[in-house]
Protein backbone atom coordinates (compact mmCIF):
# COMPACT_ATOMS: atom_id res chain seq x y z
CA UNK A 1 0.00 0.00 0.00
CA UNK A 2 1.62 2.77 -1.40
CA UNK A 3 2.10 6.44 -0.08
CA UNK A 4 0.84 10.04 -1.42
CA UNK A 5 3.35 13.10 -1.08
CA UNK A 6 1.17 16.23 -2.07
CA UNK A 7 3.34 18.98 -3.59
CA UNK A 8 1.58 22.72 -2.81
CA UNK A 9 4.09 24.83 -4.21
CA UNK A 10 1.43 25.62 -6.96
CA UNK A 11 -0.78 26.99 -3.86
CA UNK A 12 1.93 29.36 -3.35
CA UNK A 13 2.16 30.50 -6.81
CA UNK A 14 -0.80 31.42 -7.28
CA UNK A 15 -0.09 33.61 -4.23
CA UNK A 16 2.67 35.37 -4.97
CA UNK A 17 1.09 36.00 -8.64
CA UNK A 18 -0.59 38.98 -6.89
CA UNK A 19 1.95 39.40 -3.65
CA UNK A 20 -0.90 38.92 -1.31
CA UNK A 21 -1.81 36.36 1.28
CA UNK A 22 -4.01 34.21 -0.15
CA UNK A 23 -4.37 31.36 -0.80
CA UNK A 24 -2.20 30.51 2.12
CA UNK A 25 0.00 26.92 1.25
CA UNK A 26 -0.56 26.55 5.00
CA UNK A 27 -4.13 26.09 5.40
CA UNK A 28 -3.82 23.98 2.08
CA UNK A 29 -1.61 21.50 3.20
CA UNK A 30 -4.21 20.97 6.70
CA UNK A 31 -6.91 20.36 4.24
CA UNK A 32 -4.57 17.88 1.99
CA UNK A 33 -3.71 16.65 5.47
CA UNK A 34 -7.54 16.22 6.46
CA UNK A 35 -8.37 14.39 2.77
CA UNK A 36 -5.95 11.23 3.65
CA UNK A 37 -2.58 12.86 1.97
CA UNK A 38 0.25 10.63 3.98
CA UNK A 39 3.11 13.70 3.31
CA UNK A 40 3.07 17.38 2.27
CA UNK A 41 5.80 18.60 -0.41
CA UNK A 42 7.42 21.93 -0.78
CA UNK A 43 10.28 22.92 -2.85
CA UNK A 44 12.18 25.68 -1.50
CA UNK A 45 13.73 27.74 -4.65
CA UNK A 46 16.45 29.88 -4.24
CA UNK A 47 15.05 32.63 -5.78
CA UNK A 48 11.91 31.82 -3.52
CA UNK A 49 9.43 32.54 -6.33
CA UNK A 50 6.75 30.26 -4.54
CA UNK A 51 7.05 28.83 -1.20
CA UNK A 52 8.68 31.27 1.49
CA UNK A 53 10.65 30.65 4.67
CA UNK A 54 7.37 31.52 6.70
CA UNK A 55 5.63 29.06 4.93
CA UNK A 56 8.20 26.25 5.83
CA UNK A 57 8.39 27.21 9.28
CA UNK A 58 4.67 27.07 9.70
CA UNK A 59 4.53 23.85 7.94
CA UNK A 60 7.16 22.19 10.44
CA UNK A 61 4.88 23.32 12.79
CA UNK A 62 1.21 22.62 12.06
CA UNK A 63 1.12 19.54 9.68
CA UNK A 64 0.55 15.91 11.12
CA UNK A 65 1.79 14.14 8.59
CA UNK A 66 5.41 14.34 6.98
CA UNK A 67 7.21 17.57 5.79
CA UNK A 68 9.66 16.84 2.26
CA UNK A 69 11.57 19.64 2.05
CA UNK A 70 12.75 20.08 -1.91
CA UNK A 71 15.87 21.93 -2.40
CA UNK A 72 18.69 22.32 -4.11
CA UNK A 73 22.29 20.32 -3.45
CA UNK A 74 23.59 23.69 -2.02
CA UNK A 75 25.23 24.60 1.69
CA UNK A 76 22.80 27.21 1.83
CA UNK A 77 19.87 25.46 1.61
CA UNK A 78 21.16 22.93 4.06
CA UNK A 79 21.35 25.82 6.94
CA UNK A 80 17.81 26.38 6.34
CA UNK A 81 16.85 22.68 6.77
CA UNK A 82 18.75 22.42 9.66
CA UNK A 83 17.06 24.84 11.23
CA UNK A 84 13.30 23.34 10.09
CA UNK A 85 14.56 20.13 10.19
CA UNK A 86 11.44 18.68 7.87
CA UNK A 87 11.13 14.64 8.28
CA UNK A 88 12.82 14.19 4.90
CA UNK A 89 15.18 16.60 2.50
CA UNK A 90 14.99 15.35 -1.31
CA UNK A 91 17.50 17.01 -2.95
CA UNK A 92 16.78 17.64 -6.63
CA UNK A 93 18.83 19.77 -9.53
CA UNK A 94 17.44 23.41 -9.67
CA UNK A 95 18.10 26.18 -12.63
CA UNK A 96 16.54 29.53 -11.84
CA UNK A 97 15.37 29.97 -15.52
CA UNK A 98 13.35 26.51 -15.42
CA UNK A 99 9.12 26.40 -15.27
CA UNK A 100 9.85 23.49 -13.00
CA UNK A 101 12.44 20.51 -12.22
CA UNK A 102 13.96 19.56 -15.52
CA UNK A 103 15.41 16.20 -15.18
CA UNK A 104 17.18 14.42 -12.13
CA UNK A 105 20.31 15.70 -10.01
CA UNK A 106 23.90 13.80 -11.75
CA UNK A 107 24.79 11.96 -9.01
CA UNK A 108 27.41 9.78 -10.59
CA UNK A 109 29.18 13.00 -11.89
CA UNK A 110 29.76 15.02 -8.76
CA UNK A 111 29.51 12.31 -5.98
CA UNK A 112 32.08 13.64 -3.50
CA UNK A 113 29.90 17.42 -3.36
CA UNK A 114 26.24 15.55 -2.81
CA UNK A 115 27.79 12.81 -0.59
CA UNK A 116 28.98 16.33 1.73
CA UNK A 117 25.33 17.95 1.96
CA UNK A 118 24.55 14.36 2.54
CA UNK A 119 27.02 14.17 5.42
CA UNK A 120 25.92 17.30 6.76
CA UNK A 121 21.97 16.78 6.72
CA UNK A 122 22.90 13.53 8.08
CA UNK A 123 24.75 14.77 10.86
CA UNK A 124 21.75 16.64 11.73
CA UNK A 125 19.81 13.96 11.85
CA UNK A 126 17.48 14.62 8.54
CA UNK A 127 17.04 11.96 6.29
CA UNK A 128 17.79 12.26 2.74
CA UNK A 129 16.15 11.61 -0.40
CA UNK A 130 17.92 12.08 -3.93
CA UNK A 131 15.94 13.19 -7.12
CA UNK A 132 16.98 10.92 -10.23
CA UNK A 133 16.76 9.48 -13.31
CA UNK A 134 16.05 5.36 -13.16
CA UNK A 135 19.64 5.03 -14.32
CA UNK A 136 21.49 2.11 -12.56
CA UNK A 137 24.68 4.58 -12.28
CA UNK A 138 22.17 7.04 -10.71
CA UNK A 139 21.07 4.43 -8.51
CA UNK A 140 24.41 2.93 -7.14
CA UNK A 141 25.86 5.87 -7.16
CA UNK A 142 23.33 7.52 -4.56
CA UNK A 143 23.58 4.17 -2.72
CA UNK A 144 27.54 5.12 -2.26
CA UNK A 145 26.87 8.55 -0.74
CA UNK A 146 24.26 7.05 1.86
CA UNK A 147 21.46 8.50 0.67
CA UNK A 148 18.33 6.98 2.71
CA UNK A 149 15.88 6.90 -0.02
CA UNK A 150 15.74 7.93 -4.11
CA UNK A 151 13.11 9.44 -5.95
CA UNK A 152 12.55 8.24 -9.24
CA UNK A 153 12.05 10.88 -11.70
CA UNK A 154 8.78 9.70 -13.91
CA UNK A 155 8.83 12.86 -16.28
CA UNK A 156 9.76 10.91 -19.49
CA UNK A 157 7.27 8.09 -18.87
CA UNK A 158 4.60 10.58 -18.11
CA UNK A 159 5.38 12.79 -21.31
CA UNK A 160 5.97 9.55 -23.54
CA UNK A 161 3.50 9.97 -26.53
CA UNK A 162 3.91 6.58 -27.99
CA UNK A 163 3.07 2.92 -26.23
CA UNK A 164 6.53 1.63 -27.15
CA UNK A 165 8.73 4.47 -25.86
CA UNK A 166 6.17 4.31 -22.69
CA UNK A 167 6.71 0.82 -22.03
CA UNK A 168 10.63 1.59 -22.28
CA UNK A 169 10.01 4.11 -19.71
CA UNK A 170 8.44 1.37 -17.38
CA UNK A 171 10.85 -0.87 -17.80
CA UNK A 172 13.27 1.36 -16.52
CA UNK A 173 11.42 2.68 -13.82
CA UNK A 174 10.83 -1.36 -12.78
CA UNK A 175 14.33 -2.31 -13.24
CA UNK A 176 15.96 1.10 -10.90
CA UNK A 177 12.75 0.74 -8.37
CA UNK A 178 14.09 -2.63 -7.33
CA UNK A 179 17.80 -2.08 -8.04
CA UNK A 180 17.28 0.60 -4.79
CA UNK A 181 15.05 -1.61 -3.20
CA UNK A 182 18.15 -4.24 -3.28
CA UNK A 183 20.22 -2.04 -1.73
CA UNK A 184 18.28 -0.95 0.85
CA UNK A 185 17.18 2.80 -0.04
CA UNK A 186 13.40 3.47 -0.08
CA UNK A 187 12.03 3.90 -3.70
CA UNK A 188 9.51 7.09 -4.07
CA UNK A 189 8.49 8.34 -7.31
CA UNK A 190 7.20 11.51 -9.07
CA UNK A 191 7.50 14.49 -11.61
CA UNK A 192 4.39 14.84 -14.37
CA UNK A 193 2.45 11.75 -12.92
CA UNK A 194 -1.52 12.29 -12.92
CA UNK A 195 -4.76 10.29 -12.52
CA UNK A 196 -4.50 7.98 -15.80
CA UNK A 197 -0.57 7.78 -16.25
CA UNK A 198 0.10 6.43 -12.37
CA UNK A 199 -2.47 3.50 -12.52
CA UNK A 200 0.09 1.40 -14.41
CA UNK A 201 3.29 2.67 -11.92
CA UNK A 202 1.43 1.06 -8.94
CA UNK A 203 2.49 -2.38 -10.29
CA UNK A 204 5.54 -2.19 -9.23
CA UNK A 205 5.78 -3.09 -5.41
CA UNK A 206 9.30 -1.60 -4.56
CA UNK A 207 7.64 2.37 -4.68
CA UNK A 208 6.71 3.39 -1.46
CA UNK A 209 5.53 6.68 -2.22
CA UNK A 210 3.66 9.00 -4.92
CA UNK A 211 4.57 12.64 -4.87
CA UNK A 212 2.71 14.56 -6.93
CA UNK A 213 1.28 18.13 -7.26
CA UNK A 214 0.32 19.66 -10.53
CA UNK A 215 -2.30 17.22 -11.49
CA UNK A 216 -4.03 16.98 -8.20
CA UNK A 217 -4.18 21.01 -7.97
CA UNK A 218 -5.21 21.05 -11.72
CA UNK A 219 -7.83 19.03 -10.66
CA UNK A 220 -8.58 20.62 -7.70
CA UNK A 221 -9.89 23.84 -9.48
CA UNK A 222 -12.33 22.17 -10.89
CA UNK A 223 -13.87 19.86 -7.99
CA UNK A 224 -12.30 21.17 -4.55
CA UNK A 225 -8.74 19.76 -3.00
CA UNK A 226 -10.38 17.59 -0.70
CA UNK A 227 -12.36 16.14 -3.35
CA UNK A 228 -8.96 15.66 -5.92
CA UNK A 229 -6.80 14.47 -3.12
CA UNK A 230 -9.03 11.43 -2.08
CA UNK A 231 -9.08 10.94 -5.60
CA UNK A 232 -5.55 10.48 -6.16
CA UNK A 233 -4.89 8.90 -2.64
CA UNK A 234 -7.63 5.71 -3.50
CA UNK A 235 -5.25 5.61 -7.11
CA UNK A 236 -2.09 4.78 -5.02
CA UNK A 237 -3.06 3.04 -2.21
Amino acid sequence: MARLGVNIDHVATLRQARGGSEPDPVAAALLVELAGADGIVVHLREDRRHIQDRDLNLLKDVIQTKLDLEMGADEAMVKVALGVKPHLVTLVPERRQELTTEGGLEVAGQRDRIKSIVEMLHDGGIPVSLFIEPDPAQIKAAHKIAADYVELHTGRYANARRLKEEQAEFEAITHAAKLAYKLGMGVNAGHGLTYRNVKRLIQIPEIVEYNIGHSIMARAILVGLDRAVREMKQLVG
